[in-house]
């Protein structure tokens, strides 16, 4: 029987998933590409040989989504499946005009076809978008189990921007262990805040391996928690999956995928930032859940702010550095660190625009609706470096740092800095901890 030819869409994280659960032993299939997007310098590279399997001895190649419609008709594409996240409706379905303008068909994988059972009770935390406080919600839940005397592993959402076989599966204990494995800043940002408080994080590329050392981990494993990326939905299925919506971005819950995906299989919906969004929407937001998710728990949450020296904010002009995916393909115009510059009377928060470089430059020319704020952008080297001359060239008197880690590590500025963190404080019953007492009864997990 003649294969199908199928392209994968992704960008360098749920489509290497796709084809590692789905495709790559599959011999009805011929997975002839990647496309990439999102990610820079993604592109260009290869899937390897020893991920990809018996079937791609040669490896399978990886080119940018802009040459999608070319690489459909040279290479006889049969179905293009679309495998990244964070994306609205409407981009969605632009894709899949594209591919079946080119002839082939569209296809989206579920959560049946890719989704792997561990041996070990699972909570998932996922989100409707990036950037809104999944990560603090997901350090939330491992306090809460830890004060239980259980073990918790946190598996990450993958971001394999290297080394593809170096990175197969990566162990984090401890904030050495990120300087090992050459971590971009996005990734520190995901694996810091969790070491720092002893806990233990794996990631990677191959999610069947990296399942199989978490549920053997040599410190032990009472329960794995799935740390969601972007808003896609779990890679492991969940007993318990926990959903994360920003009334920042009201009505958003149902127009990206695969957000509303997260939405509609949750347990629990948290909605965060209650204390800086209006009543009116946390109102849509909450309306929305009911629709969707009428059978969900609704716990309502703050993103409680603190600042290492307030000092350093009242009364100075100020540069603030976010979050970059959170800005970026995230669609927000500000961030925790922008909320600290108004709550602590900055005089005024500098434009960094003028004083962009490089990398920078093609950032803010990309994301036009991005606020005075810089994007903490450091998937590479050069990146880095032009995140270290924007905020040395800009004209300010000190700078806010909103980013999970401490950017001082990494570049040098010279200027004054100080740190904002976050953290969820629950202001509604039943909240977290009801909610994980009721899981760790089910699952006879009482120590």
């Amino acid at each position: 029987m003649k294969r199908k030819n199928i392209i994968i869409i992704g960008a360098a994280g749920r489509d290497f998933h796709n084809f590692n659960t789905y495709y790559r032993n599959n011999e009805e299939y011929n997975v002839v590409a990647f496309t990439a997007t999102q990610i820079p310098d993604i592109d260009g590279r290869k899937y390897p040989s020893e991920l990809a399997g018996e079937l791609y001895p040669e490896g399978i190649p990886i080119f940018s989504q802009d040459q999608l419609p070319e690489l459909i008709k040279e290479l006889q594409v049969d179905e293009c499946v679309f495998a990244y996240s964070d994306v609205n409706y409407e981009d969605v379905m632009r894709v899949s005009a594209i591919v079946n303008a080119a002839g082939a068909n569209f296809k989206l994988l579920g959560p049946n076809s890719t989704m792997l059972k561990s041996n070990k009770p699972v909570i998932s935390v996922c989100a409707v978008r990036t950037g809104t406080g999944k990560s603090q919600t997901s350090r939330k839940v491992i306090e809460t189990l830890l004060d239980q005397g259980l073990k918790v592993i946190a598996v990450r959402h993958p971001m394999p921007y290297g080394d593809l076989n170096a990175q197969r599966v990566q162990r984090f204990a401890t904030v050495e262990d990120l300087k090992k494995h050459h971590c971009t800043i996005e990734e520190m940002e995901e694996y810091e805040p969790h070491v720092a408080r002893g806990n233990i994080v794996y990631a990677g590329v191959d999610y069947a391996d990296i399942l199989a050392a978490a549920e053997k981990d040599p410190d032990g494993c009472d329960v794995i928690l799935w740390d969601g990326g972007n808003n896609d939905f779990s890679f492991f299925k969940p007993d318990l999956a926990i959903t994360v919506l920003d009334p920042h971005r009201p009505g958003h819950e149902l127009k990206y995928y695969p957000g509303e995906v997260c939405l509609r299989t949750t347990d629990v919906a948290i909605i965060n930032k209650v204390d800086s969004a209006t009543e009116e929407n946390v109102q849509i937001v909450e309306n929305n859940i009911k629709f969707a998710s009428p059978n969900s728990t609704i716990i309502k949450a703050e993103s409680k702010i603190t600042v290492e020296h307030p000092e350093k904010i009242a009364g100075k002009r100020v540069l603030v550095v976010e979050d970059g995916p959170t800005l970026t393909h995230g669609e927000m115009k500000l961030g925790a660190g922008t909320v600290a510059a108004e709550r602590m009377g900055a005089k005024e928060i500098v434009d960094p625009r003028p004083f962009a470089v490089g990398t920078l430059t093609e950032t803010f020319n990309k994301y036009q609706h991005i606020g005075n704020v810089l994007p903490a952008m450091g998937y590479g080297e050069q990146q880095l470096k032009d995140l270290e001359a924007t905020i040395n060239n800009t004209d300010c008197d000190a700078v806010i740092i909103g980013t999970p880690i401490d950017l001082t590590r990494v570049i040098s500025i010279n200027k004054p800095c100080t740190r904002v963190h976050y953290d969820l404080d629950e202001i509604s019953n039943p909240n977290l901890v009801d909610t994980l007492k009721d899981f760790i009864q089910e699952h006879k997990l009482v120590k």
